[in-house]
């Protein structure tokens, strides 16, 4: 249980500030829900820059809200 909320802590909550709590409510579900299942599923897999990741993720968020 540990090492969830330090992935917890380190992927969703220390990224950036969150405006609300329900911005920040969506990004935890989202996380948690994402599928990872395997290698293809992690986001370093995807090939993609760190900038270009980041802002993907961003905006799977904001349209969830």
């Amino acid at each position: 249980m540990e090492s969830f909320f330090s992935l917890l802590q380190k992927n969703v909550l220390d990224r950036r500030a969150w405006a609300t709590l329900e911005e920040l409510r969506i990004a935890i579900v989202t996380w948690i829900e994402r599928p990872t299942t395997g290698a293809a599923d992690k986001p370093h897999s995807a090939g993609l820059p760190p900038t270009e990741l980041e802002t993907a993720m961003t905006t799977s968020v904001l349209q969830a809200a």
